[in-house]
């Protein structure tokens, strides 16, 4: 079941996400605790995604539902900005030319046949031991890829070999977003 938000709880979390990057560059503190409404004081896994000229920028997140939306969205934005270990922190000069992308996460579920795996909807986990990887339903689509392409993508990400995914000892989880940027509501 998507976790379902009114379009002012999309653009209340895009701004609170942006002002809190923003704050932090200034030496400000987050703001307090005061929800913007009860749903966005429910436990949601998200991710924060962050582009600049259309390449990712930084992208942290929760699978699981751990904090109140309204909190996780405040901590994975400044994940995004920085704490991704794949890129430098964000610089002041930067925020101008970004874009905010959120997404919230449904539960996980297991899943034992691909043919159960949508484009467009899913997004997918892949476990094998100590490895795991993560990729959100909008990158196959961003990417054009067929389900086996995803499968072996997500593979990768894990750190696994492309054709991992088909071992007995592979676990393979999808999860469906409510996904929604800046762009869509001309915030940036």
């Amino acid at each position: 079941m998507l976790f379902e938000l009114s379009e002012n709880e999309k653009k209340f979390l895009l701004r609170l996400a942006r002002q809190v990057i923003a704050d932090y560059m200034e030496g400000l503190d987050s703001p307090g605790k005061s929800y913007y409404t009860d749903v966005l004081k429910k436990k949601a896994g998200a991710f924060v995604t962050l582009n600049q000229s259309g390449d990712l920028r930084g992208c942290i997140g929760y699978i699981d539902p751990i904090l109140p939306l309204q909190d996780t969205i405040i901590e994975l934005a400044l994940s995004a900005a920085f704490n991704d270990p794949r890129f430098p922190p964000l610089g002041p000069d930067e925020l101008g030319d970004m874009e905010i992308e959120i997404s919230v996460l449904t539960p996980k579920q297991k899943i034992n046949d691909i043919s159960q795996i949508e484009i467009g909807r899913d997004g997918l986990i892949i476990k094998q031991g100590n490895h795991e990887g993560l990729l959100l339903p909008q990158v196959a689509t961003d990417y054009n890829w067929d389900v086996l392409t995803f499968l072996e993508q997500t593979c990768r990400k894990a750190g696994l070999n492309a054709s991992a995914w088909k071992e007995k000892s592979t676990q393979i989880l999808r999860f469906s977003a409510l996904i929604f940027s800046e762009s869509e509501f001309n915030l940036n």
